[in-house]
Order: C-alpha cells, then sequence, then structure tokens
C-alpha cells in the first residue's frame, strides 16, 4: 500500500493538466463539484457516480453498547452515518491493481 493521499490540491492539479483550466478555475471547479456532492448528502440525497459507485446517508437507530475495557452498558444515540458501495468497474480495478 502507498501512503500517498489524493487532496484537493492534487485533483485540481489534475483538471488543470488534463482540461487546461487556469489553476484557479481548476481549484474552482473541484471545490464546487465537492460541495454539490456534499449539498446532496446533507439533503439525505444519493451521490451515484457511474463506474465509479454510490455515496449515500444511513440512519442508525440508538441502541445499547458496551465498553470493551470495563463491560459497562453505554447507550449510544441515534445518528446519520455515510456510506459508500464501489461500483463492480471500481472493485474490480481495484482487485486488479493488488495483483501487481
Amino acid at each position: 500500500m502507498s501512503d500517498k493521499t489524493l487532496t484537493r490540491m492534487d485533483l485540481s492539479e489534475a483538471v488543470f493538466r488534463e482540461v487546461g483550466l487556469s489553476r484557479n478555475d481548476s481549484a474552482t471547479l473541484v471545490e464546487s463539484v465537492l460541495d454539490h456532492i456534499s449539498d446532496a448528502l446533507v439533503r439525505g440525497e444519493q451521490v451515484k457516480i457511474s463506474s465509479f459507485g454510490t455515496f449515500s446517508v444511513r440512519e442508525k437507530s440508538a441502541r445499547v453498547g458496551r465498553n470493551p475495557k470495563t463491560g459497562e452498558e453505554v447507550p449510544i444515540n441515534p445518528r446519520r452515518v455515510l456510506t459508500f458501495r464501489p461500483s463492480h468497474l471500481m472493485k474490480d480495478r481495484v482487485a486488479a491493481g493488488n495483483r501487481k
């Protein structure tokens, strides 16, 4: 596994190189796309990106958890969590990368 992390700056630099927009326009475009995705998820909508995967928000109900150290029961509040399901194409691509 690589220790490299893909950042917003990396994405905007890729847009700059591939599309030919200015660096400022590339950064603005990346920010705009990420804002649209975030806003849709906050509204509870699914975000499907073809050949990549689906982001969705799931409601988790309240439940009783247990502190593994002490064994004490602790209430866990209901919450919303972000989930990601990769597409089959993405799964295959990642699996092919493992064979190198």
